[in-house]
């Protein structure tokens, strides 16, 4: 398994929309499993392939005590099954050290497929819900920060374009 380099915004990678999946095959298993490594080793409970630079709808999630329920989703879309909104600190990969508060639907039935190509769909609530809606906005080519105000967004991509400056004249 290889580690795989995560964009960090304000990277315009970031903003391709992925492509459908078409082609299921071993190549395919390995990206899965890649993605679940580099995943776990950052300690993300989430990864859209559209991080690692890879314009595809695939993302793995693990929202798991243990780290030992790994899932894949390829091709996936959501419908909303309750209006209520859940608030959560969310946090993530490309946007390394930033928290912030967003509100999402609490309750949305996913449908998606494994790494066979097989259809599946399941009822995603609570911290699982908030996880997929956000990884599928990366797939749309949407950012967690997107939802914030234009004021926080901005000292949030300085601060992270002033880290990646520092980087590189280290």
């Amino acid at each position: 398994m290889s580690i795989l380099q995560i964009l960090e915004f304000p990277d315009p990678r970031l903003r391709k929309i992925a492509e459908p999946v078409s082609v299921f095959d071993a190549t395919l298993e390995v990206l899965i499993e890649d993605m679940l490594e580099t995943m776990y080793v950052a300690e993300g409970i989430g990864l859209a392939a559209t991080q690692i630079n890879v314009h595809k709808r695939l993302l793995v999630i693990d929202v798991s005590e243990n780290k030992d329920s790994p899932q894949a989703f390829i091709n996936p879309s959501f419908e909303i099954i309750e209006d209520e909104l859940l608030e959560y600190d969310e946090g993530c990969l490309s946007v390394p050290g930033f928290y912030e508060t967003v509100s999402r639907p609490s309750v949305v039935r996913v449908t998606a497929q494994d790494k066979a190509g097989e259809n599946f769909t399941l009822c995603a609530e609570g911290i699982l819900s908030t996880c997929i809606q956000h990884e599928i906005d990366h797939l749309n080519g949407k950012l967690f920060v997107d939802y914030l105000s234009p004021l926080k967004r901005q000292r949030i991509r300085s601060k992270l374009e002033k880290e990646h400056k520092d980087k590189a004249s280290a």
